[in-house]
């Protein structure tokens, strides 16, 4: 029997998943630990806001390795990455939850796209 069913379902969706599967997956976890860390900020709970936002700069350097060098938009979202993982440090020692919405419109316009991408792809 396993032990926690959700886990074992999470960790076979990722284990599953496409290569752009992954990458919205990211999307939507970085997503989720921004908003973690603003209610955290929120609350006052700052162990907590630090954490979801390492959580969230994890998830940016992955995306920042895990890019193609040789197709030309990476280098645009490599900057993109690295400025949101700066202005996630920002957040972090400012605590200003103005800077986390910045990176929640960015992060969420990037999902958008990228799932918008994952369609048109499916299309043609």
């Amino acid at each position: 029997m396993v032990a926690n069913p959700y886990a074992a379902y999470q960790n076979n969706a990722v284990t599953t998943a496409n290569p752009q599967e992954l990458t919205l997956m990211l999307y939507d976890g970085a997503l989720k630990f921004t908003r973690l860390a603003k209610l955290a900020l929120e609350q006052g709970n700052p162990d907590l806001k630090n954490t979801n936002i390492q959580k969230t700069q994890a998830i940016f350097q992955e995306l920042r390795l895990t890019l193609n060098k040789d197709i030309a938009i990476s280098e645009n979202l490599d900057s993109l990455y690295e400025y949101l993982w700066r202005r996630l440090v920002d957040a972090n020692v400012k605590n200003d939850t103005t800077i986390l919405d910045e990176v929640l419109d960015f992060t969420t316009e990037l999902r958008d796209t990228w799932k918008e991408a994952m369609k048109l792809a499916k299309q043609g």
